[in-house]
């Protein structure tokens, strides 16, 4: 009698650990579990568990290098990180003059111009190559660009180039997007030698600024003449999107993507804000106000914000990416008319050109106030600060990922 109490109870133990497993089990798939004859009396056989399907990632630009994190576009922009074939160059401010055909050179520790660099007519950027190791000044009237050695400085031969504003580098490096404002066209050409690759003319007035989607396959350039979008397929070269933008007299400059790749932002200096934009379906952007002749626009070193500046008022917006709300505005002491930039490499300083006081500032990005304002030649525009991190880049005054 107790061998077969001890079976039993054996037995019991086993039934109840089974139904403890199946409880468990229950549980994990969140599904309405019971017995197989609970099922097979209700007259259907037991619901298989569903899985939510699992989302192939979409394919990137044939060559360009894989983001770092899928989440954050600027995930290789951090404090310090820079790549290892610009670690050892000097920390300086290029400054282009539009005015005075010169880049005046600053440098940040001591907040003074070391030397002012002839170049061509009216440049209107630095730019950092796809490579990392040219800047290139863009001289508009001049029709050509002055590539500086960042290790050293030094200026070598200009290069000629028609109608150079603005200067992008697709994400593989493989072409040199300029942007010939008044001959509306986007030039691609060779990221070395310059030489033409192909010509795209565009129906839309003064092509001026530009960012890429996080898999490099497309681009929005602003068109500020005529108040336009284009949407570029990258790798046909070809438009394949178009827009006004809904306000009368809009005028589109730089163009910048969240962290996240969702979405996009152009400044407005006409509609005093930035247009916050589906890049994918390309809809119809809404405004978001700013401050008076939004201008640039650059991400903060931990991507949590975006800087605006606004020219007319001489003032500079900080959007939130998390909440997509404006969260302060600072003010430039004095005044002043604030333009494009950058940040130091370890965010800890905005550096903006003065385009109409002929100065360079720098501003506390912790507390927004003035550090300095530089004195520097007539028209300052498209400043680059160099180096930054990051592992290669994308053109204008440096954006990099």
């Amino acid at each position: 009698m107790a061998d077969r109490n001890r079976t039993h109870d054996r037995r019991s133990l086993r039934a109840r650990h089974r139904a403890a497993l199946l409880a468990v089990a229950c549980a994990l798939v969140a599904a309405g579990c019971g017995s197989g004859d609970e099922n097979e009396r209700a007259g259907h056989s037991p619901r298989p568990v569903e899985r939510a399907p699992v989302k192939a990632a979409k394919p990137g630009l044939p060559g360009m290098p894989p983001l770092l994190d899928e989440h954050d576009i600027y995930a290789a922009d951090r404090p310090g990180m820079l790549a290892p074939q610009v670690k050892d160059f000097p920390s300086r401010i290029y400054v282009p003059n539009t005015g005075s055909d010169t880049v005046s050179v600053i440098d940040p520790k001591t907040y003074k111009v070391i030397e002012t660099i002839p170049v061509g007519v009216q440049p209107q950027h630095v730019v950092p190559s796809w490579d990392l190791k040219t800047l290139w000044v863009n001289n508009n009237r001049g029709h050509d660009l002055t590539p500086i050695d960042p290790a050293t400085g030094k200026a070598g031969d200009p290069v000629k180039v028609h109608d150079p504003y603005n200067l992008y580098f697709t994400p593989n490096g493989k072409y040199a997007v300029v942007m010939a404002s008044m001959d509306r066209q986007l030039v691609f050409r060779d990221p070395h030698t310059m030489e033409v690759r192909k010509t795209l003319p565009v129906n839309c007035a003064g092509v001026n600024h530009a960012d890429f989607s996080p898999d490099g396959r497309y681009f929005i350039v602003s068109c500020e003449f005529s108040a336009e979008l284009l949407k570029v397929d990258t790798e046909k070269m070809k438009v394949i999107g178009q827009q006004k933008l809904p306000f009368e007299g809009a005028m589109p400059q730089d163009v910048k993507i969240s962290p996240d790749g969702r979405t996009w932002y152009i400044a407005d200096m006409m509609a005093d804000g930035i247009w916050v934009l589906n890049g994918d379906t390309f809809d119809r952007p809404r405004l978001m106000p700013t401050g008076k002749g939004a201008h640039g626009l650059y991400v903060s070193r931990d991507s949590k914000h975006m800087y605006v500046s606004n020219r007319g008022e001489g003032s500079i917006s900080l959007l939130d990416f998390r909440t997509g709300k404006l969260v302060d505005k600072w003010h430039i002491r004095g005044g002043g008319s604030p333009d494009m930039g950058g940040l130091s490499t370890d965010g800890k300083v905005l550096w903006l050109s003065g385009r109409y006081n002929s100065e360079v500032y720098a501003l506390d990005t912790r507390t927004g106030k003035t550090l300095a304002k530089i004195p520097v030649g007539q028209g300052p525009h498209g400043l680059a600060v160099y180096p930054q991190p990051g592992r290669y880049s994308l053109g204008h005054t440096g954006i990099f990922r």
